[in-house]
């Protein structure tokens, strides 16, 4: 079987296979044989079975998936659920893999290759599912994002990274890193294979296409962003307009400013679950681990509260705010930075940024904004970097429940010629 059918949009696949105009178990023999040999290149996969329908659906190893362990990133703990987390009832897929994670959702590294762009790492904590959809194991994966989780690799790995907007219900059955700031997140190839995969799955209806109200973020433009990144951030400002719809600009305000004490409440949320999970993880971690974990030891009970209490009171305060600007979208880029080659740069020992770090403001980056206001996100890929090769993505933050809206959004990018 060609490359070219492998290739094919998810759509269109599934489409001749029920018009019984492709085979259905040639075609799985074919995704079968690639899918262990992409595996083995990739290492994208905790636990990768073959495929028996012409959709392949992967997901987080920190996601409980009835019939598969879960390990949660780590070398020894696993569980073996009896019944599939929240965000899986109802979807009428059956899982072919679970993907890798780093250690707990807060561990540094993977192991995992990036397929797009090998020279790139491909971030975390949701790196199994960036690379397994890029590397075409899976058509689409289901991650969790605390404050860029998802997004994250997928901006790395050139595909699509759909954040949900923040719902309790839905964690039930997911590792608890940060509950208050946890969310579902989905991704895939591209943004038609994400709208394709939302409703074939269950998940929903995504709208037609029509004109949106949507407002680039101004703090990204005063100072510490590149400038390849803010003329990337105009040219799809540019393409938006184009495609149709109504583009302002918005000052985000207190919400801009609450970024770093997203990542403390991170923190402080890992390591207070750690006194209730520790126990019985009971695993040996890595020392980027147990650093992410002591600095939220350092967050005292008052700090915490206080943080939280903020995050209420940004949540309440998110409607005015997108009225205020007569906006229901903002957009903003990934990160202030082009991604930097490996090789090129010493990683961080942990993955909360600390401040007298020579790059926190970097490290804090934009994807918090999303996380702490506990909205919706898609970031999308918009160009690769003069210098080094590097994907450069954007992200689409809407109001609370409009997650398919944004799916729309960035399938409106993706088709502009």
């Amino acid at each position: 079987m060609s490359d070219e059918l492998l290739d094919l949009p998810l759509a269109e696949r599934v489409r001749l296979i029920e018009r019984g105009e492709l085979d259905l178990a040639d075609w799985l023999a074919a995704a079968n044989d690639w899918g262990f040999a992409a595996d083995a290149r990739y290492r994208a996969c905790a636990d990768l079975r073959p495929a028996t329908g012409p959709v392949r659906l992967g997901v987080k190893d920190t996601v409980d998936v009835a019939g598969f362990p879960t390990r949660l990133g780590l070398r020894r703990y696993r569980h073996h659920p009896t019944r599939s987390a929240a965000p899986l009832r109802g979807v009428g897929v059956e899982v072919t893999a679970k993907v890798v994670t780093t250690e707990l959702n807060i561990g540094v590294g993977s192991g995992c290759v990036n397929p797009n762009f090998p020279h790139i790492d491909p971030a975390g904590s949701s790196t199994g599912s960036g690379v397994s959809v890029a590397a075409n194991i899976c058509d689409v994966s289901l991650g969790t994002d605390v404050l860029g989780s998802v997004r994250w690799p997928a901006a790395h790995c050139g595909v699509v990274g759909l954040r949900t907007t923040h719902d309790p219900a839905a964690l039930e059955g997911v590792f608890p890193l940060s509950p208050q700031m946890d969310a579902a997140g989905w991704v895939a190839r591209t943004a038609d294979d994400l709208a394709f995969a939302w409703e074939y799955l269950g998940l929903g209806q995504v709208p037609r296409p029509g004109r949106r109200r949507i407002a680039v973020v101004e703090e990204v433009f005063d100072g510490g962003c590149a400038d390849e990144i803010l003329a990337v951030v105009e040219a799809v400002a540019s393409a938006l307009k184009d495609a149709g719809h109504e583009v302002g600009r918005a000052r985000l305000g207190e919400l801009w400013d609450c970024r770093a004490i997203a990542w403390e409440l991170c923190s402080a949320d890992a390591w207070r679950g750690h006194q209730v999970w520790g126990d019985w993880v009971n695993d040996d971690l890595l020392e980027s681990t147990w650093a992410a974990l002591r600095s939220g030891a350092e967050v005292s009970a008052e700090r915490h509260a206080e943080i939280s209490a903020r995050l209420v009171a940004q949540r309440a305060a998110v409607p005015a705010l997108f009225d205020a600007h007569n906006a229901d979208f903002w957009l903003l880029p990934m990160d202030p930075d082009v991604p930097r080659p490996i090789g090129s740069f010493v990683r961080s020992g942990t993955t909360i940024p600390g401040p007298g770090e020579p790059d926190y403001e970097s490290r804090i980056g934009y994807t918090p904004v999303a996380s702490f206001a506990g909205l919706p996100a898609i970031t999308v890929p918009a160009a690769t970097g003069a210098e080094h090769g590097a994907p450069i993505a954007v992200q689409l933050v809407g109001r609370p429940g409009t997650d398919a809206d944004l799916i729309r959004l960035a399938c409106d990018l993706g088709n502009q010629p």
